[in-house]
């Protein structure tokens, strides 16, 4: 685990927002096309990068067994860390995320510390992307927020390497939603899918990989 990665954040918020502005050329090249960003989603993903950031900096380990209270409350602060909602909603809201994190048949929480265990020796591109591939395939890990929770989840495991996070631009957004979206469609059904990495995850390890800049980290 490196202790000297810290986030830059004002570079991570500033791609965030040129993503938004150049969205139209974004869904232009798209097959499915996607709702831009608002300024309130990016202030909610900035709260996560913020949080990752932190639990870091603490040395929390976000997988470790007892800490997946911090994974929930990560994918509640990108939904609603600026959503203005009562009490009653939030409790509301998160009980129903909690219910499903646990219990998802071959989709909750327990699945994904089970295929983090027999991918323990994976180097980390194939392990950050496999868990964002756990998180959005059938049953999804969240009821919602799974592509910006999962993102924060495997820039976290980037950060405990000593890499760069995954952040989204216009440069590779593309590269991004395209195989989310087949992703996403996909079931988690099979004992071989636990062993062998599918095509699109493998497209994920790779952009991981080729997207690796210090631009997002500070000196």
């Amino acid at each position: 685990m490196s202790k000297t990665v810290k986030l830059n954040l004002d570079a991570i918020r500033a791609s965030l927002v040129n993503t938004q502005q150049n969205f139209d050329k974004i869904n232009a090249s798209l097959t499915v096309e996607r709702k831009p960003p608002s300024d309130g989603v990016i202030d909610n993903i900035m709260a996560g990068y913020a949080k990752i950031d932190e639990h870091f900096a603490k040395g929390v380990d976000l997988f470790k067994v007892g800490n997946s209270e911090l994974l929930l409350e990560l994918n509640h602060l990108v939904l609603f860390h600026n959503s203005g909602r009562s009490k009653e909603e939030n409790k509301s809201q998160f009980k129903a995320t909690e219910k499903h994190f646990y219990e998802a048949k071959n989709g909750g929480i327990g699945s994904l510390m089970e295929w983090l265990a027999v991918h323990e020796k994976s180097n980390i591109w194939q392990r950050a992307a496999g868990t964002f591939t756990h998180v959005l395939s059938q049953p999804q890990l969240f009821i919602e927020g799974n592509h910006r929770t999962g993102s924060l989840m495997m820039s976290y495991m980037l950060m405990r390497e000593g890499h760069s996070p995954f952040v989204l631009s216009y440069e590779n957004a593309k590269h991004f939603f395209e195989p989310a979206e087949l992703i996403k469609k996909s079931r988690k059904k099979t004992l071989d899918e636990y062993f062998h990495l599918p095509k699109q995850t493998r497209k994920f390890a790779k952009l991981l990989r080729d997207e690796q800049t210090k631009h997002y980290l500070k000196k």
